[in-house]
């Protein structure tokens, strides 16, 4: 029904990986490239499962990957994004060059949540704990009643553009980034 295994569970290594087995990995995909995992370890000489293998390129060995502490900038991009995307990782991941959806979900729900609560911010729904709650989409729905009629002069009332008025709005009326 299903696909079959990747691998013969009996023959593979499980748990860290060594050096030896990295530079093997690295070497394979320098000269043959990323693509067929299920059978690159046995072409590589490793092994392990194809699954592992891809985690390990993706996760540490690619040569494109950041490495260290994430900076205040990136920070403020993930909060931003989060409130856009919500904890769709990838998606966010695919705007920080360098970085991994699994890092970028690791920092929020080991520091970014923690600094959102200490500054009195819902990580969930990006407003402040202490407003009251509102119905979804409540804001947006009247700001792009109010825009809707001055979209011939690109301005809404609160003299802002249309886009920044929906942007304000999602965010709860703050600038989350920047």
């Amino acid at each position: 029904m299903g696909r079959s295994p990747c691998c013969e569970k009996a023959h593979t290594n499980k748990g860290a990986w060594t050096k030896e087995e990295d530079q093997l990995l690295i070497d394979y995909i320098r000269t043959n490239g990323e693509g067929s995992w299920r059978s690159l370890p046995k072409s590589a000489g490793l092994l392990r499962c194809g699954k592992s293998c891809r985690l390990r390129w993706i996760n540490y060995l690619r040569p494109d990957l950041k490495r260290g502490n994430f900076t205040d900038g990136e920070d403020q991009i993930i909060v931003k994004l989060h409130s856009i995307f919500g904890n769709k990782w990838s998606l966010i991941a695919g705007k920080l060059p360098g970085r991994t959806d699994n890092e970028i979900k690791n920092y929020w729900n080991t520091h970014i949540k923690r600094k959102l609560l200490n500054h009195g911010i819902d990580p969930k729904t990006h407003r402040s704990i202490n407003e009251p709650k509102t119905a979804p989409f409540q804001d947006v729905k009247s700001t792009f009643l109010k825009t809707k009629t001055s979209s011939e002069s690109g301005a809404s009332t609160s003299g802002t553009t249309i886009d920044e008025d929906l942007r304000l709005s999602t965010d709860g009326g703050r600038a989350v980034a920047g």
